[in-house]
């Protein structure tokens, strides 16, 4: 989310359980306009153990023919992009970002390109965003006691309609996949904006691999692909610490 600004105002991050499926509520916005339906997105069911594995190398060795599968392959978070900046040819731009707690409805975190409108929250947390595709996250380990969270993307396209837009987002920690996460947007019109949310169903956590994560920060790391009718046009990265307020 590059040219973002950001005052986090509690500890929670995208990562959670994947095993619902599809989605509840569409909605299409002009990008001037602000208000609108929110489109509710549920992760659908991935046994990633099906996949056959597969290397970075490999995937990198495939140019522009990287498929959802492919990327569904990875044992291991990637060191490199697997697509340029360019490939982004339907010119998504992601606006705002926010987190909340879907149990308290409580506004965790939010952050927001400038002139985007987003309200700012404050907090000791940390993103850096300056480096473009990739964030760093600081959180504290509140996070890992929610159940159910919603992650609000808000994003606008460019001249050309997208049928199928498709978020594929793996987490590890110390090189071990923690969580597979695999989001349709569906269909998006040309110069819209459109806002989404990711809905994240936390599992329980053992006490073993809290206490892990929180003393081992930034070794917890992420890719997100996105992919427009099974074409990958864009590669993100994160990594995260988990030891704010200690």
């Amino acid at each position: 989310m590059d040219g973002y600004r950001s005052k986090p105002k509690q500890t929670v991050v995208s990562t959670g359980q994947s095993d619902a499926n599809n989605s509840l509520e569409t909605v299409h916005k002009n990008p001037k306009s602000a208000g609108g339906m929110l489109k509710k997105l549920k992760s659908r069911l991935c046994q990633t153990e099906k996949w056959p594995e597969v290397t970075e190398d490999e995937l990198r060795a495939m140019g522009r023919d990287i498929l959802p599968d492919h990327v569904l392959g990875l044992r291991a978070v990637t060191e490199d992009y697997l697509c340029r900046p360019e490939d982004n040819v339907f010119s998504v731009d992601f606006t705002r970002f926010k987190i909340r707690d879907l149990e308290t409805g409580t506004v965790l975190f939010e952050i927001a390109k400038p002139n985007s409108g987003a309200v700012e929250h404050e907090d000791s947390g940390d993103v850096n965003t300056s480096t473009g595709r990739f964030v760093r996250y600081q959180f504290t380990p509140a996070f890992l006691k929610l159940r159910t969270v919603g992650a609000t993307v808000e994003f606008t396209v460019g001249e050309r309609p997208i049928n199928s837009f498709r978020m594929i987002e793996r987490h590890y920690f110390q090189g071990k996949l923690l969580k597979n996460f695999d989001f349709d947007f569906g269909f998006c019109i040309p110069n819209s904006c459109n806002t989404c949310e990711h809905i994240y169903e936390f599992p329980q956590l053992p006490e073993d691999l809290i206490h892990q994560m929180v003393e081992h920060p930034y070794e917890t790391r992420s890719d997100s692909f996105y992919f427009v009718d099974n074409k990958l046009i864009m590669h993100n990265k994160a990594d995260y610490a988990y030891n704010g307020g200690v």
